[in-house]
């Protein structure tokens, strides 16, 4: 879940979820509004990637449907002391790939409390005691850069090892990184485009 655009600036004692990253992922979709959502940056119809909540199931569906050159898997473990993460990742190609591709490591997290316009309406199960909305699965960083590390060996039956670190900062924006709360996801996608499939954990 990327934070961006006129709604995502705080007004007041509002937290700022914003990232670095936000602007150039929705620069690349299309968008005409908000909320608006992209099911693997694929186009569905027209020349955009995004679309709206009332197709989001049925897109999902369509790529659920689709058969993927390509596996990836991650690990992550952390060194709280030093709040040092290791992401392992693998990719295995199955089948016929692109000659280059990108891998993606995100950095997510959980149980964010702040506004959401209509989400008491659209989600009232993720408002708190406080009147707040939860968030979840929320963009903090992305690893790999904006828009991934380049794999270049792409024939069928070869496997991609790679490990990345990254020291988790005390907070973005002021808003703190809570360890426990943190979900690491992977990707892979065709240039900065179209996702071929994705792993997180």
């Amino acid at each position: 879940n990327v934070h961006t655009g006129g709604y995502a600036a705080p007004t007041g004692a509002d937290p700022d979820f914003r990232t670095t990253f936000g602007t150039a992922l929705a620069g690349q979709t299309g968008l005409t509004g908000y909320p608006s959502g992209t099911v693997n940056r694929h186009v569905f119809s027209g020349t955009a990637t995004a679309s709206s909540r009332s197709v989001w199931t049925a897109n999902s569906t369509t790529i659920l449907g689709q058969s993927s050159y390509a596996n990836v898997a991650l690990e992550g473990s952390l060194d709280v002391a030093t709040r040092a993460l290791t992401v392992n990742t693998e990719v295995y190609i199955t089948g016929t790939a692109p000659s280059s591709l990108k891998l993606n490591v995100a950095l997510l997290q959980n149980n964010l409390a702040g506004p959401q316009t209509g989400g008491a309406t659209y989600n009232p199960t993720q408002i708190n005691s406080a009147g707040d909305y939860i968030h979840g699965h929320m963009l903090r960083h992305l690893i790999t850069g904006q828009w991934g590390d380049t794999i270049t060996t792409t024939s069928t039956g070869t496997l991609i090892s790679r490990t990345y670190t990254y020291t988790i900062p005390a907070d973005l924006n002021g808003i703190p990184f809570n360890l426990g709360d943190l979900e690491l996801a992977a990707f892979i996608a065709e240039g900065n485009q179209e996702i071929i499939t994705g792993a997180n954990g």
